[in-house]
């Protein structure tokens, strides 16, 4: 399965898969219930504040649905520090402009 950038989604490479980034209602849903208000996610990663626990825990949420089951909120993780913030960085705000904007 390949992201589809006009639908808000990314892909990210977790222990060489190509995981989908889906911002689905439910998975939304799901990672506001674990970090708070999704505004307030978006606020803290436009002032720089967003930690890599979150955006695990976001893309945790926003991939549960189609990536395989062995990759996990630790593997995303790693993943994360592996690929570095600046290349992470287009994806997370994808992601969120996705959130903000809609499709």
């Amino acid at each position: 399965m390949s992201a589809n950038p006009y639908r808000g989604e990314a892909s990210l490479k977790v222990a060489g898969e190509a995981i989908v980034i889906r911002p689905s209602f439910a998975a939304l849903v799901a990672a506001e219930g674990e970090l708070g208000p999704l505004f307030a996610l978006v606020e803290r990663a436009a002032e720089g504040r967003l930690g890599i626990g979150e955006m695990a825990t976001l893309f945790d949420h926003l991939s549960a649905a189609t990536r395989p089951a062995a990759i996990d909120r630790a593997r995303i993780g790693e993943a994360i520090v592996e690929q570095g913030l600046a290349g992470i960085s287009p994806m997370l705000k994808l992601v969120l402009g996705q959130i903000l904007q809609g499709r």
